[in-house]
């Protein structure tokens, strides 16, 4: 992982609280095996599980026991609460946010989310979708920083579909806008046209905050990575990317030590293939971001090994792989849960401060792969082929064994 090796701090105009408030845990957590020695908890927090759909709690479940061995090992005690969202709420109370989940998620100091959605509920309408939750839930949050970070790891450059010599050393950041523009932008609906034809539309639309806000937390992480930061916006025809390269712009003015670049979304979605090391980090609104961080991630070779961080002003931020829930493949024990694992050292990195614990999920997770144990999405000739809870004990195994050497 590229990113800071600190919690970030953003520098605003209006003061703002601490990016996360820390809240101690009331409850003791569940006790898992654990080879190596464990230090004394010193710290405790509370974690809101969202399981969710299809893969997701196959995956949830393994990130939850590394979380637990890594924070056991750094005097760290997590005390996490499961709750339905999504389908499964859907099923369980017919609404894919439960007043109850929002709740336990606003009081908790971060929420890791496996994966949402499946076919069972594609018909439904809208205000049913297991999808509507979740922007429900980083509405709720107020989360609007979206890291996506892409890296090609050595160990799978060979999984990318991209030429070797193209691939090899992509390292970039993605930082999507999340709680605006056209997703969230109002006048939206259904209606009819001065032919009497019928019509669907939406509004992309962006205040000075909401770009200004999002532009800081791009500087600041171009900051700590390598200094470039690319916005990427449709400015040569829509007003509101016109506006929105007006405001980061201006801010930019804020960091002189950041070199900044402007790219039409159509010239970045080539040249994320064509030449993706040209990039560092990337900010752009909430339409782009989402298509651009999906295109950026199969450079890496697979959607099941990205992480991602969701992040506010304050209060707890969300954490989640960005692959779907694969029901195709859901209690197959087919998925790959390693997405989901860093997600959890992306929680433990950004939204606890973390560092060291985050470091321990990380180290392993290369650790394992360096074995060559491949789940069936990344697999290739010479390797292990291993399931989801096999890659999960083969985590357990990393993490205990870097103890080992160091004792």
């Amino acid at each position: 992982m590229a990113a800071s090796a600190s919690l970030m701090k953003i520098n605003v105009q209006h003061p703002i609280k601490p990016m996360f408030l820390l809240k101690p845990a009331s409850q003791k957590p569940s006790r898992i095996r654990c080879a190596a020695a464990t230090t004394k908890p010193s710290k405790r927090y509370s974690i809101t599980l969202l399981p969710g759909d299809g893969i997701g709690p196959e995956v949830i479940s393994v990130a939850k026991h590394v979380l637990n061995l890594a924070g056991s090992l750094e005097g760290i005690e997590f005390n996490f609460q499961e709750m339905p969202m999504g389908g499964s709420a859907l099923d369980l109370v017919g609404v894919p946010l439960p007043e109850e989940t929002l709740s336990a998620a606003k009081k908790s100091d971060a929420v890791l989310l496996g994966a949402i959605g499946g076919y069972k509920w594609d018909k439904n309408e809208k205000h049913l979708k297991p999808e509507t939750g979740l922007l429900q839930l980083r509405e709720g949050l107020r989360v609007f920083a979206n890291l996506r970070p892409a890296t090609v790891l050595p160990q799978l450059v060979d999984a990318s579909t991209l030429k070797k010599e193209v691939a090899e050393g992509v390292d970039l950041m993605v930082v999507r806008e999340l709680t605006g523009g056209i997703y969230f932008g109002k006048p939206r609906g259904f209606g009819t046209n001065e032919d009497g034809e019928e019509i669907g539309f939406n509004t992309e639309v962006y205040a000075t905050y909401e770009v200004d806000r999002i532009a800081r937390v791009a500087f600041e992480t171009a900051r700590k990575r390598h200094g470039k930061l690319c916005s990427v916006d449709k400015a040569n025809v829509l007003e509101a990317s016109m506006f929105w390269r007006k405001r980061v712009i201006a801010v930019a003015a804020e960091y002189p030590d950041v070199e900044l670049s402007h790219m039409y979304v159509d010239n970045a979605a080539m040249q994320l293939v064509r030449n993706p090391k040209q990039f560092d980090t990337i900010v752009t609104n909430n339409i782009f971001g989402d298509i651009l961080s999906d295109e950026a991630s199969m450079i890496t070779g697979s959607i099941g090994m990205l992480p991602s961080a969701s992040l506010g002003s304050s209060g707890p931020g969300l954490f989640e792989p960005i692959h779907g829930s694969a029901p195709d493949i859901a209690n197959q024990d087919k998925a790959n849960p390693l997405a989901t694992v860093l997600s959890a050292a992306m929680l433990l990195k950004y939204g606890l401060g973390e560092e060291n614990a985050a470091k321990r999920i990380e180290n392993a997770v290369l650790e394992t792969l360096n074995k060559g144990f491949r789940t069936g999405d990344i697999y290739s000739a010479g390797n292990k082929l291993v399931g989801c809870k096999e890659m999960g004990e083969e985590v357990l195994k990393s993490v205990d064994s870097q103890v080992a050497a160091a004792v």
